[in-house]
């Protein structure tokens, strides 16, 4: 499955909801917490993002906890090619 990575921020409770989601999903994510991570903090703004939750699933950036939008980029990751 394609890489799947989470930008968090310390106490960011729509973060842990999208991270609790993607584990109750079995979907393996990297966390990159925007707070202590410079170069994550970069690609988040490089992205046009300024804020946390942000999911990168496959080449598609959702933008805070909207469970429609995870479910189908993880369907389309999925997929077999």
């Amino acid at each position: 499955m394609t890489e799947v990575v989470v930008y968090s921020s310390n106490m960011c409770g729509p973060c842990e909801m999208v991270k609790g989601y993607l584990k109750l999903n079995n979907v393996n994510f990297v966390e990159k917490n925007v707070t202590t991570d410079q170069k994550g903090r970069s690609e988040l703004t490089e992205q046009g993002f300024d804020s946390t939750p942000v999911a990168m699933i496959g080449d598609q950036w959702i933008s805070g906890f909207d469970v429609k939008e995870i479910d189908a980029a993880i369907a389309l990751v999925r997929q077999p090619e």
